[in-house]
């Protein structure tokens, strides 16, 4: 099976898994053997001409350094654009991710916890607030980083943190599950969330209010037997509501850096 075929042809997870599962004398749906048919007149060579162009590797759920931990996912990407330090995926993981209105709790706590965190590759999303501090932190403090991106390479969103991955792209790494191309929905960054869950031991939510999406990404690890860390945070605060209700319900309070360290060396 032909991954970049596929992916470049728009085959999606869910119709991928339809088309490894399904029985020869199945008659997949007329959907996806449109997209199959796309596939097969793709100019192949091309494709990878113009990935290599842009320094943009891949790599497929059936390489052999594909992440384990993500291949454990229920929905594991089946394939990865890399722009950057590939071998970063073979670093233990820590996700960081908070909300998007962080305040200087989430600077001040992470200034004092990621320097720490040697040996450790810190994943985020690249998005505004929590995402965009945690990767400055890594790249200031010289922490491996690791921005998983909900479009393809040749866009970027938010445009605040566009400077920050470039510098990513040259001493951390971006990785997409879509070819370059690919554009920017809403649904793209959800799905997001469920890769840097599964591609990390854990994930550490700095500040949340109660329906926040970063909830959603810890209980993704949750689901996947993952490490859940929270920041514990003022009562007061809407940024703490979700955070501290992760703590009651079981998330693991962190008050310094070994609180995370203890789970990975």
């Amino acid at each position: 099976m032909n991954f970049l075929a596929l992916s470049y042809a728009g085959i999606t997870v869910q119709e991928y898994q339809a088309i490894k599962n399904s029985p020869p004398e199945f008659r997949l749906p007329e959907k996806i053997q449109t997209k199959l048919s796309a596939a097969c007149r793709l100019n192949m060579k091309q494709i990878m001409m113009q990935l290599a162009d842009k320094n943009i590797t891949y790599m497929t759920i059936d390489d052999k350094d594909y992440p384990a931990l993500l291949k454990e996912i229920h929905d594991p990407p089946y394939i990865l654009y890399l722009k950057g330090d590939r071998s970063l995926l073979n670093r233990p993981m820590l996700g960081i991710v908070g909300s998007r209105k962080a305040t200087r709790y989430t600077s001040e706590s992470l200034a004092d916890i990621i320097p720490e965190l040697k040996n450790i590759c810190v994943v985020s999303g690249l998005a505004y607030g929590a995402d965009e501090i945690a990767h400055k932190l890594c790249l200031s403090s010289e922490v491996s980083t690791a921005g998983v991106l909900a479009f393809g390479h040749d866009l970027h969103y938010p445009k605040s943190t566009y400077s920050i991955r470039a510098r990513m792209e040259q001493k951390g790494l971006t990785i997409s599950e879509y070819p370059p191309h690919a554009s920017i929905e809403k649904w793209r960054f959800i799905a997001r969330n469920r890769i840097i869950a599964g591609l990390s031991r854990g994930i550490l939510v700095t500040e949340a209010e109660e329906k926040s999406g970063s909830l959603i990404t810890l209980e993704m690890a949750m689901n996947e037997n993952r490490n859940t860390y929270c920041l514990p945070g003022n009562i007061t605060s809407l940024l703490s509501k979700g955070t501290n209700a992760r703590l009651q319900e079981g998330a693991e309070m962190v008050l310094r850096s070994e609180d995370i360290m203890k789970d990975y060396f």
